[in-house]
This record gives C-alpha cells, sequence and structure tokens, in this order.
C-alpha cells in the first residue's frame, strides 16, 4: 500500500483542484501533502469499489425489477401528462433522485431564473434512477443533473448494503451520462445523515467520500455537501429542520440546501454554456 501511495502522489499533487463544495464558497483544493495522501486514499477506495461493485450493476431479480417498476409508474404517468400541458424546452437543469427532492417541491422558485425541472421520485433507489434513466433524463438533454439518491439504499435491508456497491450504481448512472450527454455536469448532493439512521452513518459517509473522490477525479462532476447545514455548532443534527420521521425535511432545510447549492448551480450552469 504505502508504495502504491508514493506513486499516486505527483498525481494527487498535480490536480488542478477538487470539484468539491461544502460551506465554503469556493471548490476545496488540498494542496498541501496530507491532503494529497487523504485524496489518493479515497482514489485507491474507488478503485475497491469499482471490482467489488461490478455485481451490483447487475439488473435485479426480473421480479423485483416488475414490481418497482410498476411501483413508480403513476409517478411518471403524472410527469407525462405535466410535459404534455407543458413542455419543456430540452438543455436546461434536472433534479433526479429520491424524496428529499421529491419532497423540494419550491426549488424551481428557489433557483429562479435557472431553468430548473423536478424529476425525482420517492423511495427510489440508485438502481431505479438507472432503470428510469430514459424517463428521467434523455428527454430533457439537460446540460445539468443535480442527484440526490442512495439514502434509500443505504436504509434498506436488516444488514446495511456495502456503500461502494450503492455507489457503483451511481457511477454507472454518470457514465450513462457521459455516453448518452457527454457535454452534460452532473452535480452529486451529498446523502444526509439524517437522525432516524444514526447506526447507519458510517456507511453514509462512506458512501459519500467515494461519491466525493471520484467527482474530484472526473470531469464535469461535482459533489456538493449540505450535511454541515444540518447540525448545530455542537454536530448534533438540527431536529427544528426534520420532519417527524426524522428523515424528510421542513421548508427551512430547504432554505439552507438553497444557500449552499445555488452558488454552485450557477457556477456550472455558466460553465455549460462557455
Amino acid at each position: 500500500m504505502r508504495a502504491h501511495i508514493h506513486r499516486l502522489l505527483p498525481l494527487a499533487q498535480a490536480l488542478p483542484g477538487l470539484n468539491t463544495w461544502g460551506e465554503k464558497s469556493g471548490p476545496t483544493r488540498f494542496p498541501s501533502k496530507s491532503g494529497c495522501l487523504s485524496v489518493i486514499m479515497l482514489l485507491l477506495s474507488i478503485c475497491g469499489a469499482v471490482t467489488s461493485g461490478w455485481a451490483a450493476e447487475t439488473p435485479p431479480p426480473a421480479g423485483e425489477a416488475e414490481k418497482r417498476w410498476k411501483q413508480y409508474q403513476p409517478e411518471f404517468d403524472a410527469f407525462a401528462v405535466r410535459d404534455r400541458e407543458a413542455p419543456v424546452a430540452p438543455g436546461g437543469i434536472v433534479f433526479a433522485g429520491s424524496s428529499i427532492f421529491r419532497q423540494w417541491t419550491t426549488v424551481s422558485e428557489q433557483m429562479a431564473p435557472l431553468p430548473v425541472l423536478n424529476r425525482a421520485f420517492g423511495g427510489s433507489r440508485t438502481g431505479d434512477q438507472l432503470a428510469r434513466f430514459d424517463q428521467v433524463i434523455t428527454p430533457y438533454a439537460p446540460k445539468v443533473i443535480v442527484y440526490y439518491c442512495g439514502s434509500n439504499d443505504l436504509k434498506a435491508g436488516e444488514v446495511p448494503e456495502d456503500p461502494a456497491a450503492i455507489f457503483a450504481r451511481f457511477r454507472a448512472f454518470s457514465e450513462r451520462v457521459q455516453a448518452t450527454l457527454p457535454r452534460t455536469s452532473l452535480i452529486f448532493v451529498s446523502s444526509t445523515r439524517s437522525p432516524d439512521r444514526v447506526a447507519r452513518w458510517e456507511q453514509v459517509d462512506h458512501y459519500n467520500a467515494l461519491a466525493r473522490a471520484y467527482c474530484a477525479a472526473t470531469p464535469n462532476r461535482f459533489f456538493v455537501d449540505v450535511n454541515p447545514a444540518l447540525v448545530d455548532a455542537a454536530g448534533h443534527p438540527r431536529l427544528e429542520l426534520y420532519k417527524e420521521d426524522k428523515l424528510h425535511f421542513h421548508p427551512p432545510a430547504y432554505v439552507e440546501f438553497t444557500r449552499i447549492l445555488r452558488p454552485v448551480l450557477e457556477r456550472v450552469w455558466a460553465g455549460a454554456h462557455e
């Protein structure tokens, strides 16, 4: 391992900067040797995620896939009606993901005048985003995609799924974007460390770390961390932001999301038109 680190250190030091944002106004950079070593360890983790995650990219059993497809069909029927009533111009910004985004009903107003379309569907997992790619992404040919998904994967089952396998499905989504829309940028919004799943925060952090490192090393991929806005000065969850289920959010939480995400989205959107 030590030999691999020393071979990769010059490469990490040569990186122009990491496409990651948090509470600060600009991208996080790691010019120091210690920072570069952190990057290397995360990049090595990605290598492990790729190898251990191949099986995760295999479609689920036919019965399960059909069940999940039917589960979400009413939402997609409703999307189709909206698109007929108010056709969406291609080349905008699509918010894709699970209920954290689906319940962000004011996102278009809070991001205006940016052309935002919310196509998140509740309860979805990373595999569902892949399965519905041609309905969520392809028809709108967005220049920017904002992605929040993985929370439901991390919560499912009595035994938590390997975060590397969940990350592999996000990476497959990203690679599909690259194959079909090579000039499209993708912003990954961190999975939240919600109070309802404290026992799985370690898995949440692992998944986020893999996504952060991937975005840092991949052109037109950006990581935004919203978790710092969801805790108080002592690092405890701000329970007033959460609904009774301690997972979903009251409107003030989306004000915090907007404060962190909007400046990044504006930069990425401007870059998409250069």
